[in-house]
């Protein structure tokens, strides 16, 4: 029997390189990011039609069951007591009447988030055309939307005194950004630096699973419909539902529903503190996240988009809200 060390030849053709592999699919490597986009993607999908007529067919039999069953209470009480029956009768009314009241300012809420929509959609052709009297619409529209605010005074008189000077869309559309939004802007920022502060907090010292989720999920539904009150689309119940899918929905769009380890490490060292501490990380990870919810809640809010002012930054937003929560990176 041959003893010796065994020579195997690599030169044959048919051996398998290592750089002849095929690619990696992206999100593979990261299942996390892949479940984000899903959940984001089945939170902005529409109800299909069939669903649609469901909830519309049961709200209206409840509706009709619930008036039909007052109805029958008071004619019954008005014939044992025509005062409790009164009484009742009185009551019943001023239900009604406070429900009318609501139901006109959801749609009252409903109109100023159209009026957003619209100004917004008049910037972006204003912006595609280069047309400068669109352009001075928009600024027009914009000033008869804060008129009644005290904290865009000097801003609406810098543009009453400026804008006549600005000859080209871009460049008055810009001087609209500058001078009447851009305190708007600050205060929408710190808005979403307090809702990530809030809700990193709360992931990295409560141990209770299902505190760290009512925490995102109210702290993002707070600060989108505080978002909408700066820029003047204040929402009602139903219109901070709208509104809340209408922000998923852009994240959707836009592709932003993924946190990458250069976000996180670029934050406060998030790979560094997810070994420390699991809590912590997590903490980074979900205020990281709410982060962008914000800076989607400001883009669908604000009634100009980003042109000449910088989009926000998620890392620049998130390393404000987090200096000094986990130490310092």
């Amino acid at each position: 029997m041959k003893t010796g060390p065994v020579l195997i030849d690599l030169d044959d053709a048919n051996v398998a390189q290592p750089d002849a592999a095929p690619a990696v699919p992206d999100g593979v490597d990261d299942p996390q990011r892949a479940a984000m986009q899903q959940v984001a993607a089945l939170a902005a999908r529409r109800p299909s039609r069939l669903a649609r007529w469901f909830w519309s067919l049961a709200f209206s039999l409840t509706g009709f069951i619930v008036s039909l069953a007052a109805w029958d209470y008071v004619n019954t009480l008005l014939d044992r007591s025509p005062l409790l029956g009164g009484i009742a009768t009185i009551l019943i009314s001023l239900l009604v009447v406070v429900l009318g009241v609501m139901a006109l300012r959801e749609l009252a809420a409903f109109g100023r988030l159209r009026r957003l929509d619209q100004i917004q959609r008049m910037a972006r052709d204003a912006l595609d055309s280069h047309d400068l009297m669109a352009a001075r619409d928009v600024v027009g529209a914009l000033d008869r939307l804060y008129a009644n605010r005290a904290d865009t005074a000097w801003g609406r008189a810098e543009m009453q005194e400026r804008h006549s000077d600005v000859l080209d869309a871009d460049g008055l559309l810009g001087l609209a950004e500058t001078t009447l939004l851009a305190p708007l802007d600050a205060r929408a920022t710190r808005e979403v630096e307090a809702a990530a502060r809030q809700v990193a907090t709360v992931t990295a010292i409560v141990p209770i699973a299902l505190a760290d989720l009512f925490t995102a999920l109210t702290a993002n539904l707070r600060m989108i419909r505080r978002i909408a009150e700066v820029y003047g689309g204040r929402a009602g119940t139903f219109g901070s539902w709208r509104l809340t899918r209408t922000v998923l929905t852009h994240l959707v769009a836009t592709g932003a529903v993924a946190v990458g380890d250069d976000l996180i490490g670029s934050i406060a060292g998030g790979g560094v503190l997810s070994k420390v501490s699991r809590r912590f990380g997590e903490g980074v990870i979900n205020g990281a996240l709410t982060a962008r919810v914000g800076v989607a809640a400001i883009e669908v809010c604000r009634p100009l988009p980003f042109h000449a002012a910088r989009r926000p930054s998620v890392t620049a937003l998130v390393r404000r809200a987090l200096t000094g929560l986990f130490g310092r990176a």
